[in-house]
């Protein structure tokens, strides 16, 4: 600012030094001001005016709200500078994810494949064999449990589509929280969850109950295998992923091996049962089920000593515990194979730190710990979220669309077939029952004891006049239209036994299980029921056919060929060819079920379409870890199990339907499933010599 006062001031310095200011006024002196300080040299003369300098005067915007241009200028240039330092650390997190890739598939090959990858193959075996056991358990108890806990057609139906359903929940959920929770802690739970609750269900005695704990385990067991295989590809090397995963589909068949000889030597034996109390029933199904836990509790126990998944780790930051591992997996396998000397040289490995990462360690910092709970689990589920979203990218669609359709087409043929192979048996063993059924018309008997047995009768418009039918068995028997007067009935046992328009005169049922079920339609007078036994009954004299166990036990056999073979050539000529030459031969084999004219001939054919369709499945599951990222590996597979899973469902109940109806529609069908996943399997891209993203 301009001041009258100091522009009219002079400086003027006298010989000594001394500076003397003077005012102008009129041409008189003006007030005169001397100071009498030494003389300074010229540096100290610039420190003693430092400071008051320009800069210093007031910015006449200053009130106004004005930035001053320089520091405009200041916030221009610290833009410029961060934003300089977020490209470059973006370009260095960039080269970082490239090279991880490489960096890992290099420290796999250095730590070899040895004693570590086989005790973890046994160990995940193991998990995946808990899986296959758990997929035969309801179809081998429903035959016993529905007559423990008298269960109606509908509700059987009701207890397996429950149970694919949770499996599908639980492939959908933990496939997804593997990816940012760990592969190991994941597989724990799932088995855990799997265990508790399929070793409640023994015990189980309402039918309601039974089908919330057989749900519950569902859901568990339902995530084992998207886990199961992301967890082994993780620890193997390229050269070794096709192979080794192959053959670690075999526990699977081991599972259905296990489940079929356990339930034929167990449940058709009703004497293996016993009682616990008055309410407490445990009879040879439920026994049945206990020992199908095997599997997952030394899965369970085998996973307590093994470690998390490097690449996890790595993926989520967090170097030196993925270090440590791979250390571990170094050390196990030279030292194995006797070479204990050679030493882990990888000192250092890229890991990337996510802006996810971030924001759950600072809020894990604050507030109470059900507020950091919260934090965390909300956090998580909102990746889990963004990963599933994240899939939909442009670089990800096709092949994923892809795989939906391979995975859809080979579960809809593979578990639709898997349900008319024993039904088709069943109707066969029905039809053959039925041609022999001996038929009665208008007989009269009077005053007979009937102390035989009757079995696979009809008798119609008969008279039974002061009979006695005491101490037998009535089975697959129907009265119509018959007349029983002054009989006596005394300790029968019934199975598929009906009256069906009769009339029922001073006729006395005593210690029976003919109730009013049993009776249609009919006519009673002055019928008397003493003791009844109302319900449904196990008969403990009567043993369960055991073709269904044999049917079962044969067709987790035959895939045996076939993942030997997969297993030998799946990295020599290729996932894409395994899948879709194994699918379009499974193709052909379904023509052959035209031909299904008895028991045998079904047995044949379910065999050898096992033994050519599992070398797709294979190559399916193969194929599905290697084309995604380590950070939706898990997401993606269980995804697409998932839609196995809701394939299956769609499948079950459709041919279920054609029963006894038709064999064209549902062979058709199959034909027509395994034919278009086929040629849509050979569009996915090839992944032999893939490195792990």
């Amino acid at each position: 600012m301009d001041d009258p006062y100091h522009n009219n001031v002079n400086q003027q310095m006298t010989e000594g030094g001394d500076y003397t200011y003077t005012q102008d006024g009129g041409g008189q002196d003006g007030y005169p001001y001397q100071t009498d300080y030494p003389p300074q040299d010229e540096d100290a003369a610039s420190d003693a005016t430092e400071g008051a300098d320009e800069d210093d005067q007031m910015y006449e915007g200053e009130y106004q709200g004005i930035p001053h241009p320089d520091e405009i200028k200041e916030a221009r240039r610290a833009a410029r500078v961060e934003a300089r330092r977020k490209a470059r650390m973006a370009a260095q997190q960039e080269e970082e994810e490239e090279s991880l890739p490489e960096q890992y598939e290099t420290i796999m090959e250095d730590c070899g494949h040895g004693r570590f990858q086989w005790m973890l193959f046994f160990v995940l075996g193991l998990a995946l064999m808990a899986d296959g056991v758990d997929g035969f358990v309801v179809g081998f108890v429903l035959p016993s449990a529905e007559k423990d806990m008298c269960i109606s057609n509908a509700d059987k139906g009701l207890l397996g589509l429950l149970v694919y359903v949770a499996m599908m929940v639980g492939a959908l959920v933990w496939g997804g929280l593997c990816d940012k929770m760990g592969r190991r802690k994941c597989l724990i739970y799932v088995l855990t969850i799997d265990l508790v609750f399929s070793f409640l269900s023994c015990f189980a005695q309402g039918y309601g109950f039974f089908l919330f704990l057989r749900f519950c385990s569902g859901f568990g067991i339902g995530g084992s295998i998207p886990i199961v295989y992301t967890y082994f590809t993780e620890f193997l090397q390229m050269d070794k992923r096709g192979e080794h995963l192959s053959w670690l589909c075999m526990f699977w068949m081991f599972g259905g091996l296990y489940a079929s000889f356990t339930a034929w030597g167990i449940i058709p034996h009703y004497g293996w049962g016993f009682a616990i109390g008055t309410h407490l029933q445990m009879h040879s199904w439920r026994l049945f089920i206990l020992v199908c836990l095997f599997p997952a509790l030394a899965a369970l126990i085998g996973l307590v000593f093994m470690p998390e998944s490097p690449r996890f780790l790595l993926e989520n930051a967090r170097h030196d515990e993925a270090w440590m591992i791979l250390r571990q997996v170094h050390d196990t396998n030279w030292k194995a194979k006797g070479e204990p000397e050679r030493v882990f040289t990888v000192t250092n490995i890229k890991t990337p730190q996510t802006q996810e990462d971030e924001f759950i360690e600072i809020q894990s910092e604050t507030g109470t710990a059900f507020q950091r709970w919260t934090v965390r689990k909300m956090t998580m589920l909102q990746q889990v979220m963004a990963n599933i979203m994240s899939l939909s990218a442009p670089e990800l669609r096709l092949q994923g669309l892809l795989l939906v359709i391979v995975w859809f087409c080979l579960a809809f043929s593979y578990h639709g077939l898997g349900v008319w192979f024993p039904d088709m048996i069943k109707y066969m063993q029905y039809e053959e029952y039925e041609s022999k059924v001996r038929i009665f018309h208008r007989e009269r008997v009077e005053r007979f004891h009937f102390n035989f047995s009757l079995v696979n009768q009809i008798h119609r418009e008969g008279e039974y006049i002061h009979d006695k039918f005491a101490n037998i068995e009535i089975k697959s028997v129907k009265f119509e239209s018959s007349l029983f007067e002054n009989c006596y009935f005394e300790d029968i046992k019934s199975t598929n036994t009906f009256f069906e328009n009769c009339t029922i005169k001073n006729t006395v049922f005593y210690n029976t299980d003919l109730w009013q079920d049993k009776f249609k339609n009919c006519r009673m007078e002055n019928a008397t029921f003493l003791h009844p036994k109302k319900g449904c009954h196990l008969n403990f004299q009567e043993e369960n056919d055991i073709v269904i166990y044999m049917v079962s036990f044969l067709g987790s056999l035959a895939v045996l060929p076939g993942n030997i073979i997969s297993a030998l050539f799946m990295d020599k000529i290729g996932r894409i060819r395994i899948i879709g030459g194994s699918m379009l031969a499974s193709s052909a084999c379904t023509f052959l079920l035209l031909l299904s004219f008895s028991q045998g001939a079904v047995i044949c054919w379910q065999c050898l379409f096992y033994s050519v369709s599992v070398a797709a499945w294979n190559g399916l599951e193969v194929i599905s870890v290697e084309l995604y990222p380590s950070s939706k590996r898990g997401t993606a597979f269980g995804i697409l199990n998932g839609i196995c899973k809701f394939a299956a469902i769609i499948a079950s109940s459709i041919f279920a339907a054609f029963i006894g109806i038709t064999k064209i529609i549902p062979i058709f069908l199959a034909f027509a499933a395994l034919v278009c996943g086929g040629m849509v399997a050979l569009k996915l891209p090839e992944t032999r010599e893939k490195i792990l993203s």
